[in-house]
């Protein structure tokens, strides 16, 4: 396999990273294409952007380092959780680098900051993550794809499942930014009930007890979070803490995974979380996947993984389509339109917004057979969903 060399870029002031993956000399090759993979690498965050970079790389490296047929060359940028930085980076990528596409963006508030700037110099966005609503919506754009979620659709799913298990008084708590009051819409929006209280904290608040000890004198019929990364760790250790594990269910998204999860570990077992992917699903581009990415990182995939990996085999079939000509900017986002890959999800296609329409399923976190903490798939509430926002999009 040809190596990538590694360069760091330091941005005055700000602290902003870049560097290409894979350190090792190379020569230059006019022939590469670049493309940048946007996300958060540092910070208490970090595992979330690794996750989903690992799920791309492990593709690329799987392919010989190319993608339809043009070798490829990696330029990994650290936004942390902070649009100015994430701006700064994308300017960096497009006017220095030169850069034709651009995949990651890890948390929403980034996205938003970043999809205007990229996408209106006809740079190609590849999200693998984060799917504000606006987005989707009347800022919608021919040069945006997604191979993860419109940020509603995952608490669509889990409002459904709500009010199916008949829960009558619910407590929502979520983190103050935009993928919280998306999520917060999204699980109204089919749990079609008023909720017992809404709770919004800081996004990097890390104490819980006070929020806590409100819910426990509420005695609520379950409580629906989303608290990723380590403040999912912090979230559910409070409440196993709080003596609340086992007494009030906790409906999640995005708050236990494969990234969390040996953090979690006991706090964890009977959560019910609502990600659009997940280790067991009964497909072999699935099994392949999983399969590949245990043998080269020791350790389950994420639904972050999933989604880059997604993003790979998306730019793989489109790269091919146009013999690699991505210049052709038509052809190749005819290309990308057509969404030729075998999802790990099972089906899968785009929108007119180019958001995924798809199965929507929840997950039960259990222990595997090797002892591991693990989702196993109890229900697909949403079927071939569409998000809510496609029809603001202009785009047909």
């Amino acid at each position: 396999m040809r190596h990538h060399f590694l360069k760091a870029i330091a941005a005055t002031g700000l602290g902003l990273t870049m560097a290409l993956a894979n350190a090792a000399p190379a020569q230059e090759n006019h022939d590469d294409l670049k493309i940048g993979f946007m996300g958060v690498f540092s910070g208490g965050q970090a595992a979330l952007g690794q996750d989903s970079y690992d799920g791309f790389m492990l593709y690329l490296k799987n392919h010989g380092d190319k993608l339809g047929g043009r070798h490829i060359e990696v330029l990994k940028a650290d936004a942390q959780i902070k649009p100015v930085v994430g701006v700064q980076l994308a300017k960096r990528l497009i006017d220095k680098d030169g850069v034709p596409i651009i995949v990651g963006v890890t948390f929403s508030n980034v996205m938003l900051a970043v999809h205007g700037p990229i996408t209106k110099k006809e740079v190609f966005l590849i999200g693998t993550n984060a799917g504000p609503s606006q987005i989707a919506g009347k800022e919608c754009s021919p040069y945006f794809f997604s191979t993860s979620y419109q940020n509603d659709q995952k608490a669509e799913s889990m409002g459904s499942y709500a009010k199916s298990k008949g829960y009558k008084r619910i407590i929502t708590m979520v983190p103050n930014y935009q993928s919280g009051f998306d999520f917060v819409t999204g699980f109204k929006r089919y749990y079609q009930a008023p909720l017992l209280d809404e709770i919004y904290t800081p996004l990097n608040q890390q104490d819980f007890s006070a929020e806590l000890a409100k819910i426990a004198s509420e005695k609520p019929d379950a409580v629906y979070v989303f608290y990723p990364g380590g403040l999912g760790v912090n979230f559910l250790r409070q409440w196993q803490q709080a003596g609340l594990l086992g007494k009030i269910p906790v409906l999640s998204t995005s708050t236990t995974d494969a990234i969390n999860l040996p953090a979690q570990r006991d706090s964890a077992l009977g959560v019910i979380t609502s990600p659009v992917w997940g280790p067991d699903m009964d497909n072999a581009a699935n099994k392949k996947f999983v399969a590949e990415f245990e043998k080269e990182y020791k350790r389950i995939p994420s639904d972050f993984a999933a989604q880059s990996y997604d993003g790979a085999q998306l730019l793989d079939s489109a790269i091919a389509k146009v013999k690699g000509h991505v210049e052709d900017k038509a052809a190749f986002m005819a290309a990308l339109k057509q969404a030729d890959f075998p999802s790990v999800r099972g089906d899968f296609k785009f929108g007119n917004n180019n958001f995924p329409i798809q199965d929507l399923s929840v997950f039960e976190v259990v222990k595997d057979a090797q002892g591991r903490f693990t989702l196993k798939k109890i229900a697909t509430p949403l079927k071939a969903q569409q998000d809510a926002y496609h029809q603001d999009c202009p785009m047909k």
